[in-house]
């Protein structure tokens, strides 16, 4: 077994970072209509108090921004992204009930907008409706899924936008599930281009941490691939990562292994007891790995940290 890799952190991460480029690569007609020279806001609180107030509040919208439209009419408006990693019977009707209850909060239109980021070729939710003695309720919405890309790795190399990066790294990631070897080849690969691209230093790295979050390698592999950046840096005096910033990386995803594991623990056993906790805190990568795979088939909590 392989531990599941982690799509949504790098994902929240890219798209509260570069939202505009977010908008241009998947929902280019929506994007002409926006205003740019006015600021964009991601309204955290505003989404946590309507996800509170609907009954199926534990369902999850990724972002709720609020942005001006060009050419007049309504002076601002939400869009509502929504980037879904599994196959939902029940999502269509989601976006149906987050977009009426936004708009029935704050009285403003909603466009709300899906990127399908499973590996199904088939599903695609554009709508939810129905109708009842002449009555008909519903919606249509825009949505793009990103296996459409699959068959376009390299094109998406050569694109400038953030996003094209971002869903080669995801598709490249799903596509080398497993097969560690391979994935560090194309993490590589991805990496080496990005460095030599002649882009700002913080571009760089905010995009070298959505590849290296999403892409995860066994440990000995990840410090081989830290090696090269390295070299790389040193042979085209470009010094990208500083040894604190590779150590502070390092450290951040080893406590997001903890808190994903932690919450996979929560989910299957309930509440956990102070030794659990000790033992997370104090775990090492490779423990962190063995759990995450005996999560999956122990029965008890005890199972997952002594497996036969």
């Amino acid at each position: 077994m392989t531990t599941p890799d982690d799509y949504d952190t790098p994902w929240k991460d890219a798209l509260t970072r570069y939202f505009p480029e977010f908008m241009a690569f998947y929902f280019p007609k929506a994007y002409r209509q926006i205003d740019w020279s006015r600021p964009h806001a991601f309204l955290e609180q505003e989404l946590a108090q309507v996800v509170r107030d609907g009954q199926s509040g534990r369902r999850r919208v990724d972002k709720l921004v609020r942005v001006f439209r060009s050419g007049g009419g309504e002076e601002w408006v939400f869009v509502h992204i929504d980037v879904q990693g599994n196959y939902d019977r029940h999502f269509a009707e989601r976006i149906f009930q987050y977009n009426y209850r936004i708009y029935d909060r704050y009285r403003r239109p909603v466009a709300s907008l899906v990127l399908l980021a499973d590996e199904s070729p088939k599903w695609k939710p554009t709508a939810y409706e129905y109708a009842l003695f002449g009555c008909e309720v519903g919606i249509r919405f825009p949505s793009v899924k990103l296996n459409g890309y699959a068959g376009r790795i390299n094109e998406l190399l050569e694109e400038k936008n953030a996003f094209a990066v971002v869903t080669a790294a995801h598709l490249l990631t799903q596509q080398t599930r497993g097969r560690d070897v391979e994935r560090h080849a194309e993490k590589w690969r991805l990496a080496r281009m990005l460095f030599e691209r002649k882009w700002d230093r913080q571009r760089v790295l905010d995009l070298f941490n959505v590849i290296d979050w999403m892409m995860e390698i066994a440990p000995p592999l990840q410090a081989q691939l830290m090696q090269d950046i390295s070299t790389l840096e040193r042979e085209r005096n470009m010094p990208y990562i500083s040894s604190f910033e590779r150590k502070g990386r390092e450290e951040g995803r080893l406590e997001g292994k903890k808190e994903m594991l932690r919450g996979l623990l929560k989910h299957r056993f309930g509440e956990l007891p102070q030794s659990a906790e000790k033992r997370l805190a104090n775990a090492s990568q490779d423990e962190l790995t063995a759990w995450s795979e005996a999560v999956l088939v122990a029965t008890t909590l005890e199972r997952v940290f002594e497996p036969d």
